[in-house]
């Protein structure tokens, strides 16, 4: 499957579940929707930051909900490392030995709590990672090749409906659909990257400044990053962002 008909097939499974809950898409349509198309029986998914405290943001039962505050709360498990090291970590059985080495109190914790085999998949947008997806299953299982391009896909998802959620939080009807979110991701990561030479800072710091623009004046995150990237709007460093139109 190419790797457009594979998103787009995703974007159509997590938008059917947002559309039962007759709502727009979050980040709990997207769990959901990974767990009714992969061999797991529930996902969760927390917000990461090296520089602010971790939280869960959504699980689809009790299980998947324990496994995101044990791993936030002892610091150690598959979604830390996955975080840490921005990659996915494959956990097809927790009973393996060296488990036990790596993560020596939440594999035994895990399996109290009913789960047998976790996939923790980063939340990635070039040097941006908000957060973490995960997903147990109660039976020792492997990811084939469909199944782990699936799983990514939705990790993908999920990434920018987070972002984009980030910034909506005054409840303002959406003004692009889900379908359409995907065409943004280069745009973000351009915005940030041009946030970085006009103030002089990382790209962290870039994207703290473009979420927060954003967030104070009401407007999506999407929005604010085609401004950027058209010259619309700049951030001199030590002033205020300025416009080249009516900031409305």
């Amino acid at each position: 499957m190419t790797p457009n008909r594979r998103s787009s097939r995703i974007r159509l499974l997590v938008a059917e579940q947002a559309a039962r809950r007759g709502a727009r898409v979050g980040v709990m349509d997207v769990c959901t929707a990974a767990v009714t198309s992969l061999p797991v029986g529930g996902a969760g998914m927390s917000a990461m930051s090296p520089a602010a405290a971790s939280h869960p943001l959504c699980s689809t039962d009790d299980i998947s909900e324990r496994l995101e505050e044990l791993q936030l709360t002892l610091g150690e498990g598959p979604c830390v490392d996955a975080f840490t090291h921005g990659e996915a970590v494959l956990t097809p059985d927790l009973r393996t030995g060296e488990l036990h080495d790596s993560w020596p109190v939440f594999a035994d914790a895990a399996l109290e709590a009913g789960a047998r085999a976790v996939f923790a998949l980063p939340l990635q947008m070039g040097a941006v990672s908000p957060g973490v997806l995960d997903l147990y299953a109660q039976v020792p299982v492997r990811l084939n090749a469909e199944e782990l391009a699936d799983a990514l896909a939705f990790a993908e998802l999920a990434t920018l409906v987070l972002l984009d959620a980030r910034t909506d939080a005054r409840g303002a009807p959406p003004k692009r659909h889900i379908e359409d979110l995907s065409g943004y991701r280069a745009e973000i990561s351009q915005a940030t990257g041009m946030l970085t030479v006009q103030l002089g800072v990382g790209v962290d710091e870039a994207f703290v400044r473009l979420r927060a623009y954003a967030y104070a004046r009401g407007h999506r995150l999407t929005d604010v990053a085609a401004d950027v990237v058209a010259r619309r709007l700049r951030f001199p460093a030590g002033a205020e962002p300025t416009r080249t139109d009516e900031d409305t």
